[in-house]
C-alpha cells in the first residue's frame, strides 16, 4: 500500500509540560489504528523546524502533525512535498490548513476579567514570544479585558520575554520591584508561572496576600503549589487525540479528511484555587495614583 505507517510530530518546545500532553492523546489514537510516532523538538527555531521537518519527511512518514514555530514556512514546505498534515496549538484561526486549537483569547478574557472581578486594578501580564498565534491571542485577550473593565493602563506592566521560565523570572522580579508593583500577574503559559513563582518566593512576597498570581496551562504540580495555582486549563490530551484523529481521516479519505480548511477550536476551563484573592487594602490604595486609564497593549 505504499505506506510506512509511521506520523511524524514536531513540537516546539519538550521541556514545556504542555506538549507532552498532547503527544500522550496523539500515541494512543495512533497505535489503535497501528501507527507508530517519529517526535522532533525544534526548540523554538525556524531552522530547526525545518530541519525537523525534512528529517521525517525523509523517513517516508505517511502524515505530519505540527505545532508551528513558522506556520506558513511549515504549511509550503508540506504543501510541496504533498504530505498529509494537520497543525495544533499555534495557528491562526483564519490560517487555510486542518488545525486544531484552543480559544486562548476568549480565557486569557475570562481570566482577567475575574481579576477585575475580585478588585484588582493593576494587572500586569508576562507574556513570551508575542508573534505566535496563540500568544497574541492571550495577549488581545488581556487587553480587551482591561478595557472592558476601565482600568488603569501602565507600560510597566506589560513584559515579553522570551520562552525560558529564566527570562520570566527576571521580569517576574522587575514588577515586584517597582514603585507601584502590581496586585496581580497573569502569566502565558507555565513556564512563564514557573518563572514568576520563583522571583515571588526569592523575594519573600506571600502569594495571594500582596499579589496574586493566575497563569495559563494547568498541571498535576499546579494543584500541589503552596497556594495552589489558580489556572486556565487547556485540553491538552483532546486536542492531541483529535489532531490525530482528522490526520487519520485523510490518511483513510474518510468524510471530514479533506477538508484543508478546518480549523477545530476547543474550550479552556479557568480553576480557580488559592493563588488569588481581592487585593489588599494597601493595594487599594495605591491603585488610586495609578497612570490615566487606557490599554496596556496597543
Amino acid at each position: 500500500m505504499r505506506r510506512s505507517k509511521t506520523i511524524g510530530v514536531v513540537v516546539p518546545d519538550l521541556t514545556n509540560f504542555f506538549y507532552p500532553e498532547v503527544m500522550r492523546g496523539m500515541g494512543d489514537v495512533a497505535r489503535q489504528c497501528g501507527y507508530s510516532v517519529i517526535v522532533c523538538d525544534s526548540r523554538e527555531d525556524r531552522e530547526l523546524e525545518s530541519s525537523s521537518l525534512h528529517m521525517v519527511l525523509s523517513r517516508r512518514v505517511d502524515g505530519v502533525l505540527i505545532a508551528p514555530v513558522d506556520p506558513h514556512g511549515a504549511r509550503d514546505c508540506l504543501t510541496r512535498q504533498r504530505t498529509p498534515f494537520v497543525f495544533f496549538d499555534r495557528v491562526p484561526r483564519n490560517f487555510p490548513s486542518a488545525a486544531v486549537v484552543t480559544d486562548n483569547l476568549e480565557a486569557s478574557r475570562e481570566a482577567t476579567n475575574y481579576l477585575a472581578a475580585l478588585g484588582h486594578k493593576r494587572i500586569a501580564i508576562v507574556a513570551c514570544c508575542r508573534e505566535l498565534p496563540n500568544v497574541a491571542e492571550r495577549v488581545e485577550g488581556f487587553s480587551q479585558a482591561i478595557n472592558q473593565n476601565h482600568l488603569p493602563g501602565c507600560e510597566d506592566y506589560f513584559r515579553c520575554v522570551g520562552h525560558q521560565a529564566e527570562e520570566a523570572y527576571g521580569a517576574g522580579l522587575e514588577l515586584m520591584r517597582l514603585a507601584t508593583p502590581p496586585s496581580a500577574i497573569f502569566t502565558c503559559n507555565n513556564k512563564m508561572t514557573l518563572g514568576v513563582l520563583r522571583a515571588l518566593g526569592e523575594l519573600h512576597i506571600p502569594c495571594p496576600e500582596d499579589v496574586s498570581v493566575l497563569g495559563f496551562d494547568d498541571f498535576e504540580w499546579a494543584s500541589n503549589t503552596s497556594p495552589r495555582l489558580t489556572a486556565i486549563a487547556q485540553p491538552a490530551y483532546e486536542m492531541g487525540k483529535l489532531a490525530m484523529d482528522l490526520l487519520m481521516c485523510k490518511l483513510s479519505d474518510q468524510p471530514g479528511g479533506t477538508e484543508e480548511a478546518q480549523v477545530t477550536v476547543l474550550k479552556n476551563e479557568l480553576r480557580v484555587r488559592g493563588s488569588t484573592a481581592p487585593p489588599s487594602p494597601a493595594a487599594l490604595l495605591e491603585s488610586a495614583s495609578t497612570v490615566r486609564p487606557e490599554a496596556v497593549i496597543r
